[in-house]
């Protein structure tokens, strides 16, 4: 099988010649798999799909247009009214999103004291410090100056769950900068939840180069140069 070894990205399928070579072509929409409801997807253009393969199948067919170049994953589930977001929401978005990274690795660490594989050994070493601080503010709906306050107090245990949070995103390929699809992973999960997300990394983009240097992230989260 000629394609057995032939990787093809998102919204190509392999497909083999007369003489029997690989090549990669764009999936069809119509021959994806039958999806469930929960696997429906919204694109940016503020359409649903029935599932990635049919989002990314449509985006190869536009391949070369503008609406192709525009179209992306926006976020989980069949589009809905998403709430727009004021000044002063996206103002405060920075303070919910740092205090969410550090619970999730406080998670991941509690985890892997039962179970290990969550962490690397350096992760767990440097969140281990964050963990036994016993000035640690508990998991839970917090008020915004007392978000700000403990930001502000204890500075060092945010440092290090946003750099986490870049270098996670950070795959394909590994080079500081993250492009829109490698941001999909944490934006797609979250709009529906957090609608001031898409604007926030928009703003993030400082240089409006549709990249998000690690040094715009940081800056984004109020980490120090």
């Amino acid at each position: 099988d000629s394609c057995r070894n032939f990787h093809c990205k998102r919204g190509k399928v392999c497909h083999v010649d007369k003489q029997k070579k690989p090549s990669c072509i764009c999936q069809d929409p119509a021959a994806c798999p039958p999806t469930k409801d929960y696997e429906r997807v919204c694109g940016t253009d503020n359409k649903t799909y029935d599932g990635t393969c049919q989002l990314f199948g449509t985006k190869c067919q536009l391949e070369g247009t503008k609406m192709g170049r525009q179209l992306h994953l926006d976020y989980m589930g069949s589009c809905k009214y998403i709430p727009h977001c004021t000044d002063y929401e996206v103002d405060q978005f920075p303070l919910r999103m740092r205090d969410w990274l550090k619970n999730i690795l406080m998670q991941y660490y509690k985890r892997d004291l039962d179970t290990s594989g969550f962490l690397t050994e350096k992760q767990r070493s440097e969140v281990k410090k964050i963990y036994q601080n016993d000035k640690n503010l508990v998991a839970g709906d917090h008020a915004v100056e007392l978000l700000l306050h403990d930001f502000e107090k204890n500075y060092h245990m945010y440092v290090y769950p946003v750099h986490w949070q870049f270098h996670r995103l950070d795959q394909h390929p590994v080079d500081r900068l993250l492009t829109h699809s490698e941001l999909a992973p944490l934006r797609a999960s979250l709009v529906p939840m957090e609608h001031c997300i898409t604007r926030f990394f928009q703003e993030c983009d400082g240089d409006q180069d549709k990249l998000i240097a690690l040094k715009e992230w940081c800056h984004c989260f109020g980490i120090k140069e």
